[in-house]
């Protein structure tokens, strides 16, 4: 008796763990194939692609901090980004690779848009 109700209790636990609902896996690159033998240029492209995503949030976290030290400073939004060149910024950052900065002086944002 103990073991039908042993094997009992064991094949409703294989029924249970059978029916458990599996959630998709989401891949964490999408650029990538998968595959070992493209896995260095995958890793490559992974790279420079983080490289210009730093870049561009660097540049950006640097205008910005200028143009609020200028209204700070001022009691104004800049007119333009050049404003800012001498006292808050050495120089404009030059922007990653098939980017621009685009600067609106009502609103005193500054961001960086494809060419």
């Amino acid at each position: 008796m103990k073991r039908i109700l042993t094997s009992l209790i064991l094949v409703a636990g294989l029924i249970f763990t059978a029916c458990e609902k599996k959630t998709p896996r989401v891949k964490d690159a999408p650029s990538s194939s998968g595959n070992p033998l493209t896995a260095p240029v995958d890793y490559l492209g992974a790279v420079a692609k983080a490289k210009k995503t730093a870049d561009k949030s660097i540049d950006m976290t640097g205008v910005n901090q200028a143009i609020k030290l200028f209204q700070a400073q001022e009691g104004r939004n800049p007119k333009s980004l050049n404003e800012l060149v001498g006292d808050y910024l050495p120089q404009i950052p030059n922007p990653p690779t098939g980017m621009k900065f685009e600067y609106n002086p009502a609103t005193a944002e500054a961001k960086l848009v494809p060419k």
